[in-house]
């Protein structure tokens, strides 16, 4: 199919796969780059890493026993992958956008336009800052 690559956004396979590890097309990078680096990317990445443990948890709930039990068996599992996904969630964003070919540091983009002016304040009381450039990106 020759318009394969002139598709922008991936369809319900292809997105899928995106979703758990595959690599989209290079026709695809804009949309990869807001899906990653854009407004809601943490909640997309961690709802995405909550589907599989609900999955995986699930056939507890049919087992018939108490809401107690329930959620006695399930949250003790679910609670840390949760926890997990939030803690490694730039990690991950940030492996994603080296595996599609763009710059890693597009992760920090919306943070650091949102707090530029805090930068720019603390440089003209305090000058511009020394040391490797990743000690104080934020």
């Amino acid at each position: 199919m020759s318009n394969d690559t002139a598709r922008t956004r991936p369809n319900l396979w292809e997105y899928i796969g995106y979703c758990y590890g595959r690599r989209l097309p290079d026709s695809m990078r804009d949309w990869v780059r807001n899906d990653l680096a854009g407004k809601g990317a943490t909640i997309r990445t961690m709802f995405r890493a909550a589907i599989p443990a609900l999955l995986v948890l699930s056939p507890f709930w049919f087992i018939p026993m108490s809401l107690y039990l329930h959620l006695s068996t399930t949250l003790p599992i679910f609670i840390p992958f949760v926890l997990f996904s939030h803690a490694l969630n730039k990690v991950w964003r940030r492996h994603r956008l080296r595996q599609h070919g763009l710059d890693p540091n597009l992760v920090d983009e919306l943070s650091r336009e949102k707090n530029a002016h805090i930068h720019q304040a603390y440089i003209e009381k305090y000058g511009p800052r020394s040391g490797p450039s990743g000690s104080h990106d934020v």
